[in-house]
């Protein structure tokens, strides 16, 4: 799933192709929009919220998206060959005179009012990359539940607005927390805040996310993905398990030694 800087530098790609140019092709393929058509009306902007995406174009209007697990928007030029995906996998296009941005796999996409966005994004946390971000508020919304694990409450978007499961795994590795520590036991909660913030400003403008000291491509990240390697630092093997309500599970990663209060999660190991 994209995190917070994938979607931030994804809305800046879009801005920088549609905003400003008024809609010569508009055809949005989910049930509910059929019908409607954008064309002539100008992109005012693209704006990322969190994991979300707000295409706001003339009259009043914003085009809500979200990728979830494996949406894509991709760019195109008016003689490219189009690269995403099978034509049944487009759910948006929506064109300029020189760019046309297609939607593929999304599962998110409504149409509403630019005055009713809070609809959709008002429930969100402090934005890690926006122009709302509040360390203060972040902090006392991450701290309200605090025996809530530490993972489950760097997951929820309602808290901080951008971390994905992969930040999850790297800030809890950074931190020497168990993912499973009750987020109100976290020793230094202020720095989980500030380093949240600071990985994901390093990272908004790389086309390949690194946490590590390392930019080269098998060193960039210090747990996720790697169950069963060596630790990094320790050479401990990397573990691994599914963490979560059964409807939001994610597999987890950490390291038992450098975490050392990490004690034997709920569920068995996921597989590697």
């Amino acid at each position: 799933m994209p995190e917070g800087d994938t979607v931030w530098r994804l809305a800046q790609r879009l801005h920088d192709a549609l905003a400003d140019h008024p809609l010569t092709r508009s055809d949005l393929r989910v049930p509910q929009l059929a019908t409607v058509d954008l064309t002539g009306r100008t992109v005012l902007g693209v704006l990322p919220r969190g994991k979300h995406l707000l295409t706001r174009v003339e009259g009043g209007l914003t085009l809500h998206s979200h990728l979830r697990m494996d949406g894509a928007w991709k760019i195109y030029r008016p003689a490219e060959r189009w690269r995403g995906g099978p034509a049944h996998q487009i759910r948006a296009i929506l064109g300029t005179a020189e760019h046309t941005a297609v939607g593929y796999r999304l599962p998110v996409l409504e149409l509403l009012r630019t005055a009713d966005e809070s609809r959709v994004v008002g429930h969100l946390g402090p934005d890690l990359l926006g122009p709302d971000w509040d360390p203060a508020e972040a902090l006392r919304r991450l701290l309200a539940t605090p025996a809530r694990p530490l993972g489950e409450a760097l997951l929820d978007q309602r808290n901080l607005a951008g971390i994905g499961n992969v930040y999850k795994c790297e800030l809890c590795f950074l931190l020497r927390a168990s993912p499973w520590l009750p987020v109100g036991e976290l020793p230094d909660p202020e720095r989980a805040i500030t380093l949240a913030k600071k990985l994901l400003e390093a990272n908004k403008q790389r086309p390949a996310r690194v946490t590590t000291p390392s930019a080269r491509t098998d060193r960039r990240l210090w747990v996720y993905g790697r169950a069963g390697q060596p630790c990094r630092r320790c050479g401990t093997p990397i573990l691994s398990a599914d963490q979560g309500p059964a409807s939001e599970e994610r597999v987890t990663y950490w390291c038992p030694a450098c975490q050392p209060e990490a004690a034997e999660p709920p569920r068995g190991p996921a597989a590697p």
